[in-house]
């Protein structure tokens, strides 16, 4: 089964990540200029209908976008 992340921050906490990170920062910019909602019907078959949730597509090609501009190549060190 397709999982997709809803991200919703928190409404009572006193750090919100957003608000650190600068407006000029690469990844901000990228997020706001690459659209990858094209990825939910290109993955949908290779998806089963039952089962728990798996990660959504368009996290997992973020996950691999960002190992590979930052030439990090494990999974655990893109994790870190």
């Amino acid at each position: 089964m397709q999982g997709k992340k809803n991200y919703q921050e928190k409404l009572f906490t006193s750090f919100r990540l957003s608000d650190r990170i600068p407006k000029e920062n690469f990844y901000r910019r990228l997020k706001e200029a690459l659209n990858l909602e094209f990825l939910y019907p290109l993955t949908q078959k290779f998806y089963g209908d039952s089962g728990q949730k798996s990660i959504d597509p368009v996290v997992f090609f973020k996950i691999c976008l960002v190992g590979y501009m930052e030439n990090i190549t494990t999974d655990r060190g893109v994790m870190n």
